[in-house]
């Protein structure tokens, strides 16, 4: 006889029924236990991103017991003795207590900032491995710009951590936050006002406080949502190998899937604690508590906001102007606006491409970058530009340590800064379009051996080894699209929009390689059983008793380098 169910038990059957019918539950379920994931090794940045931020918050939550973030002066007592009796707010007093006094605090401290720079350190491998490998084209537009905004929020985590301490060196950091807020024309004085509350540096940490422990980790988790939803949404991106296709996955289940990914996760997690327990970070008793009199000597910007730092020291110093009574200070507002206008190009990149390409097709295989020339030389012109700046961020110490100028170096860089993306963009693509040439080649005729044989005719050729099927799929198997042309409206006219994607579209697809057709590697393996039948009768004496000579010899110049 069946089972009699009790009215609490139908009642939760109606409601998880109520619920299954309106969210579909059951179906996501059964569909993420079916679910192929791939496995390669790049794909395990946001799962090393993943973890670092699962630590981070775990000691975050550790250090809000401790911390306190009060500005009130107090006078610090603590067993430091190079700083006993300083007089010094008590955020800073109980950071203090919390890196001396508090069993395992310094090691909670240490590993919170560790994991905070790998969690934001593994999102920009993310946003590279994404962006070579073409990921983020349709339909997974929302997932890259969710993937911006997890890096700057992230980022700005970071930073707004950075100042809770209330240190020289924090203090340092927000003194030029100040400077950067007041030379916003017309409210500039307003937010400074606002984000101070009237008391520099120290009044900061009443705002920014709420922010780290609270605003910015929720956006992080949100962002992250997003990614992740995302990502199960559409069908996971492989890269193209034979019996890959853009219709079917190949991979692991879900159980072994989740164990590898758990694995990783728990090694990051380990290799954090290790750090932190071996390696010291902002160590701020060697710092003293902030002073809006002083500033630290030999401090720097945070590596990942240092790009920041850089732009504003390659800009002319006293750069400014007056316009309607107020005066613009543009070197400050020029590099904050050149690194905004270079994040907002960033994200909006997808959307740039498949304009320019008029490509509004799905996509889940990823690309070579070698077969994408003109996007793989843009990421490297950005590359290089990130970097001038990250560098010019440390100009002054590079001109100490080499014993140069400093004006000197400020040149070198703001010449690089202009000349070293065009460099780079040009070295990128010759680089890619002389693999795909390379590539070809090999698919056609096979791998160079260095071998010279002299056939029976007295011809001389150069024996290649076979390709095999699987190399040779890999070698020529992309899309190769060719330039747009300007199409006519409705009036028979050639529009502007149509005329400027016609000209971009020459400047992506007008240098490329097309792959071989399948006719043309038909038709050079036949020449290929040639040569090896050549090779052949070349090791053996003929029918008819007469030597054949073998002039096998080694290429002066060597086999190319493939790579």
């Amino acid at each position: 006889m069946p089972r009699e169910h009790s009215p609490r038990t139908r009642a939760v059957d109606r409601v998880g029924s109520w619920i299954d019918k309106r969210v579909g539950a059951s179906t996501w379920l059964a569909n993420l236990r079916t679910r192929v994931f791939p496995d390669h090794w790049s794909f395990f940045f946001i799962h090393i991103a993943l973890a670092s931020f699962i630590v981070c918050m775990l000691s975050g939550v550790f250090l809000m017991f401790f911390y306190d973030p009060s500005v009130e002066t107090v006078t610090y007592q603590g067993p430091y003795e190079p700083l006993r009796g300083v007089e010094a707010s008590r955020a800073f007093t109980s950071t203090m207590e919390l890196s001396f006094e508090v069993r395992g605090g310094l090691l909670m401290r240490q590993l919170h900032s560790w994991s905070a720079s790998l969690m934001i350190a593994a999102l920009i491998l993310q946003i590279l491995r994404v962006f070579f490998t073409a990921e983020f084209r349709k339909p997974r537009e929302i997932a890259w710009m969710a993937l911006f905004g997890c890096l700057m929020t992230a980022m700005m985590a970071g930073l707004t951590g950075h100042f809770l301490p209330d240190d020289m060196l924090s203090g340092s950091s927000l003194a030029v936050l100040d400077g950067i807020l007041k030379a916003i024309p017309v409210i500039g004085t307003t937010l400074s006002s606002l984000f101070f509350q009237g008391s520099f540096p120290s009044g900061a940490i009443a705002t920014v406080y709420p922010m780290h422990v609270l605003i910015l980790p929720a956006l992080i988790a949100l962002f992250g949502l997003v990614i992740a939803f995302q990502t199960l949404r559409h069908k996971p991106t492989q890269f193209p190998l034979p019996g890959r296709s853009e219709n079917n996955v190949v991979g692991k289940s879900l159980a072994p899937a989740a164990v590898k990914r758990f694995g990783l996760m728990l090694m990051v997690s380990g290799i954090l604690f290790l750090i932190a327990a071996t390696v010291t970070i902002n160590p701020i008793w060697t710092y003293g508590p902030a002073d809006p009199g002083n500033a630290s000597a030999g401090g720097g910007a945070l590596w990942f906001v240092a790009f920041l730092d850089g732009a504003q020291r390659l800009v002319p110093p006293g750069w400014e102007i007056v316009l309607s009574g107020y005066t613009l200070t543009l070197a400050i507002l020029v590099p904050v606006a050149v690194c905004g206008l270079f994040f907002v190009a960033a994200i909006l990149y997808p959307f740039i491409e498949s304009w320019i390409s008029a490509d509004k097709r799905d996509h889940h295989l990823l690309v070579r970058p070698r077969n994408a020339p003109a996007r793989t030389g843009i990421g490297i012109a950005a590359i290089v530009f990130y970097a001038v700046l990250w560098i010019a961020a440390g100009s002054d110490v590079i001109a100490l340590h080499f014993s140069l100028s400093n004006e000197d170096v400020i040149l070198a860089l703001q010449v690089s800064l202009f000349l070293g993306p065009i460099v780079g963009f040009s070295i990128a693509r010759r680089i890619c379009l002389g693999l795909q040439r390379k590539d070809k080649e090999i698919a056609l005729h096979g791998f160079e051996t260095g071998r010279i044989v002299r056939l029976p005719s007295g011809e001389y050729q150069e024996i290649h080894a076979p390709v095999d099927e699987f190399q040779r799929w890999q070698l020529v198997n992309y899309e190769s699209p060719s330039p747009l042309h300007p199409r006519l409206d409705e009036s028979g006219r050639i529009r502007i929009r149509e005329r400027a994607r016609a000209f971009f579209s020459r400047r992506f697809f007008e240098d490329r390689v097309v792959p071989p057709s399948p006719e043309e590697v038909r038709e050079l393996r036949g020449h290929s059983s040639a040569a090896a039948l050549a090779t052949e009768s070349s090791e053996n004496p003929r029918t008819d008793g007469s030597p054949v000579r073998d002039d096998t010899a080694r290429r002066s110049g060597g086999a190319d380098l493939t790579l």
